[in-house]
């Protein structure tokens, strides 16, 4: 498959707002979903391309529907090493993509949210640019030397949060308070609930890992 598509995942986790959600989609999006992230699916009336995980969240007459339909399904072990969401990550890598987002990747278990949201700073996927959307909210990293826009309205919440240590050289425009070439220490907040002042801002990071969580329509 040609690395200039997307492929979305859903994950098993909320999703609340299923307009929000559908209005995201492109119809050449590669639809891969994490164990019980079918279900998303089938409440959206879309059919996955691909079903990942040890199925312990989907009842074997579910998956015979989806099988029944076309999806292709790959299935793991219950006593494996990685969660359904990462074993979707690795699949939709495997594709050749170069843009992930997923979708209910954020839920009631704290221990499931966290990891789902440091996923993207693993390694293998330095390649491959992921994106987690929650409604209204959206987050995705970025690494040492990388930059990125935001797009969203004046007064939309932007919070960029380091990683595993300090994130060194942030430099960002188009925001309330600027940072200059600034370090975010690991473990303050300072980088919390910044504003954006129009329509698009500018972020760049020199060293480190920067998670940016914007919330649209906040102010």
């Amino acid at each position: 498959m040609p690395s200039n598509r997307r492929a979305v995942i859903f994950a098993n986790g909320l999703l609340g707002n299923l307009e929000s959600a559908r209005q995201v989609l492109r119809p050449d999006d590669i639809l891969i979903a994490a164990d019980g992230g079918a279900r998303h699916c089938r409440r959206l009336g879309l059919t996955p391309h691909f079903i990942v995980g040890d199925f312990d969240s989907l009842e074997p007459a579910e998956l015979l529907t989806f099988q029944d339909a076309g999806v292709a399904v790959i299935r793991h072990p219950a006593r494996k090493d990685f969660t359904d969401l990462e074993l979707a990550l690795r699949h939709a890598r495997s594709l050749g993509v170069a843009e992930i987002l997923i979708l209910g990747g954020l839920g009631a278990r704290w221990d499931q949210t966290l990891a789902n949201l440091l996923l993207p700073a693993a390694k293998e996927f330095a390649s491959v640019h992921i994106r987690l959307l929650d409604g209204a909210q959206e987050v995705f990293l970025l690494r040492g030397g990388e930059s990125a826009q935001v797009r969203g309205s004046p007064g939309d919440t932007v919070s960029l949060i380091p990683l595993g240590g300090d994130a060194q050289g942030v430099r960002t425009s188009g925001l309330e308070y600027p940072l200059a070439g600034d370090t975010l220490v690991f473990g303050a907040t300072r980088g919390v609930s910044n504003v954006l002042m129009g329509e698009t801002a500018a972020i760049q990071l020199e060293r480190g890992l920067l998670l940016c969580v914007v919330i649209h329509g906040t102010a």
